[in-house]
């Protein structure tokens, strides 16, 4: 076993995060549904007795977790027994009724139930929302009523239909299912008026349905909506398990002349003139979210004829240079149209690369390269999982119909949900109970989750990551890299056979090879892209703040003979117009100026600072704009 493969103790990584996490997100009616094999449930008095039994201290953890008291949970089991959860939870809900009515919230709930109310409808209410903000709890009062009318909610239904209607809304809308499908979700429709009613009785928090219908629009589809959510959760899950980097602003170089530096006041002069410059350019439309094409396909792929063969560019972003730039599809609503107006107007290209590979990532990309004679890199990577990963092929159940993998993370699950997860599939002799497939579907969809084993998942390997995502093998390996690093690096790159396609047109135009500006370069796919276009490199300043990715970068250079220059830069938010026309003057000029600023405040997972280009570290993207512009002028001029 190689050391990467191992876990050190003195890795600065707490692996528990992500158990937490999956504890906190695990959902109550996944739990009540799940069922066990025959000879689990005819267990013996006494294994199953309250003060020894695992099964029912793990039910007493997970209603405590919950916020009740262990001393109400304990009497509630007793009284109602440890196999139905629903039954359990109504009256937990009713018990806490009964105690918060002698509590300083009684006179809330006398409030709420004098409006007309259920009493442990506003319990439950005051529970989920707290007692602070008195209208989001009328909110969601309001919700559940409206739930409780709902004429499908008041006709019997069995289980089988249950689940194929969930199957129907939440198990497909991930990314890694075929445009065809795509596209009969996203005609669906919720039956009512209002989104968040459907997406409640879907199973989602009124808070997660009221987010993601602020974000998306109030004209959204069900599809677009719980594809926004799940992403939301998943990256949730990333920021939870990879703490923030704040690193120190540095010099990047130190034998250049302090006096050349732009200083910090005049760089936080020029960010405020782009604010008010911002501010300048939003027209009256601008809160409308750029509707997102599906299937998502940009101008064509390799494997079809294109759908778009030519465009017209505003006249501004006419090169040179070529530029280059990527962020998420599904940020929030008015930033892919401001992101357009920076960059002259251009229309985005919205792809997803499950149409490139075996795993979707859904990006948009706003460049001026020309759009015809495009080619893919040769061969073509696996677009499917069984043949990307053709060792899972043996192990994979018939129950699960996936083809494609979701988006790839920074995070991996943990062991803890492996093990759930075979627990929950193991004992039966033929398929496990349609609740249980359930249950299982939803988290190997979340996480990424392979088959390598009977009734046994697993995340999967770095290695197997890079292959998917289009880099050569080994490319985070060693050198010093941990396993962690990895994830991270890998979950924050380019899909580097999306990117070459896009960027093969240059191959015939820069046939001596090319000058490059890197920016936020992460692991180099866009070095990675062109070199494996047979596009030779000849200058390329990289600028990227993390040093683990630019240790990767070094080692791709000399792994790979490069025979041009490499230079490093650290912070881009200290790159100003001396160093740049220093740098052009030094060899002609750049040919392409790419990057992907980062995301953080525009995912929609980030549930503090979800900012969006004005939050702290997506507005790096106007740091992208302004080197653009100054690369533009400098070329102009000389």
């Amino acid at each position: 076993m190689d050391e990467d493969s191992l876990c050190g103790e003195d890795e600065n990584f707490d692996w528990d995060s992500d158990d937490e996490l999956e504890i906190e997100n695990y959902r109550l009616s996944s739990f009540s549904s799940l069922k066990l094999p025959a000879a689990e449930a005819t267990a013996g008095a006494a294994e199953a007795s309250l003060s020894v039994g695992s099964s029912a201290s793990k039910l007493i953890d997970h209603f405590v977790g919950m916020g009740f008291p262990q001393k109400m949970v304990v009497e509630v089991i007793k009284e109602n027994g440890e196999e139905n959860t629903d039954l359990i939870l109504e009256a937990l809900l009713k018990c806490s009724a009964r105690s918060s009515a002698s509590s300083s919230g009684s006179k809330l709930i006398d409030h709420f139930t004098g409006m007309g109310f259920d009493a442990e409808m506003v319990a439950k209410a005051i529970q989920e929302n707290g007692e602070g903000n008195t209208d989001t709890i009328l909110e969601t009062l309001l919700t559940y009523s409206a739930i409780e009318k709902s004429p499908e909610e008041q006709q019997p239904m069995d289980s089988d239909h249950l689940y194929s209607e969930y199957d129907g809304y939440s198990l497909d809308d991930f990314s890694d299912i075929d445009s065809s499908e795509n596209e009969e979700i996203a005609k669906c429709e919720p039956d009512e008026g209002n989104p968040l009613i459907f997406l409640a009785k879907m199973g989602y928090t009124v808070e997660e349905a009221s987010i993601a219908v602020e974000r998306c629009g109030p004209d959204a589809t069900i599809a677009e909506l719980t594809d926004f959510i799940c992403a939301a959760q998943m990256a949730k899950a990333a920021d939870a398990s990879f703490p923030e980097e704040k690193p120190k602003l540095k010099h990047f170089d130190d034998d250049y002349p302090k006096n050349k530096k732009r200083s910090y006041y005049e760089y936080d002069m020029w960010k405020r003139k782009q604010h008010l410059k911002l501010r300048k350019r939003m027209l009256p439309g601008d809160d409308e979210m750029l509707r997102l094409p599906n299937p998502m396909i940009g101008f064509g792929f390799p494997t079809e004829p294109a759908v778009v063969t030519h465009r017209t560019l505003p006249e501004a972003a006419i090169g040179p240079p070529y530029f280059y730039y990527e962020n998420v599809a599904l940020a929030p609503k008015g930033v892919w149209s401001t992101i357009s107006r920076f960059l002259y107007d251009v229309e985005p290209e919205f792809v997803d690369s499950k149409y490139f590979c075996a795993a979707a990532r859904k990006r948009g990309y706003v460049h001026n390269l020309p759009i015809q004679n495009r080619f893919p890199l040769l061969p073509l990577p696996p677009h499917a999982i069984h043949e990307a990963l053709p060792m899972t092929k043996k192990w994979w159940p018939s129950w699960d119909t996936r083809t494609k993998l979701n988006c790839l993370q920074t995070c991996v699950g943990s062991a803890k949900l492996t093990d759930r997860i075979r627990k929950a599939i193991e004992g039966y002799e033929g398929d496990p109970p349609l609740s249980n497939q359930k249950f299982v579907l939803d988290e190997c969809r979340r996480w990424n989750l392979v088959w390598v084993g009977r009734n046994k998942v697993a995340p999967l390997e770095p290695d197997e990551v890079e292959m998917l995502l289009g880099f050569p093998r080994n490319h985070t390996r060693g050198g010093g890299i941990s396993r962690t690093d990895r994830y991270k690096s890998l979950g924050n790159s380019f899909q580097v056979d999306t990117v070459a396609y896009h960027l093969s047109v240059l191959k015939d135009l820069y046939p001596g090879g090319i000058n490059l500006l890197s920016l936020f370069s992460g692991i180099g796919g866009a070095e990675v892209a062109l070199h494996r276009l047979g596009i030779r490199l000849k200058n390329v300043v990289s600028v990227e703040i993390s040093e683990v990715n630019r240790n990767i970068i070094r080692s791709w250079w000399e792994q790979t003979d490069q025979t041009g220059n490499l230079i490093d830069i650290v912070d881009v938010q200290q790159l100003n117009a001396d160093r740049l026309e220093q740098l052009m003057n030094s060899f002609g000029g750049f040919d392409l100026v790419v990057g992907g600023s980062p995301c953080n405040n525009l995912t929609g997972s980030n549930r503090f600072h979800r900012d969006g280009l004005e939050g702290k570290e997506s507005s790096l993207f106007f740091d992208f704009c302004r080197i653009l512009d100054l690369v533009k002028c400098i070329m102009t001029r000389n």
